[in-house]
């Protein structure tokens, strides 16, 4: 039974762990999952609206300049 046990790479730094009973999932530890939510807080990742009019739309309706 050890070997059906699903192992997945943390999105953060790609080691490889163990999915069940794991309570920081999809990350390998506490560590990666708090670098993964400052790289939100500090807008490392970006998520836009769709593009319109050849010009991404940013929420709020800022243009980029």
């Amino acid at each position: 039974m050890a070997g059906s046990l699903k192992k997945v790479k943390c999105p953060i730094c790609g080691k490889k762990a163990l999915w069940d009973d794991n309570p920081h999932r999809p990350f390998c530890s506490r560590e990666c999952k708090l670098a993964d939510l400052y790289n939100w807080l500090s807008e490392v990742y970006k998520i836009s609206l769709p593009e319109k009019g050849g010009e991404v739309q940013r929420l709020y309706g800022e243009s980029e300049g």
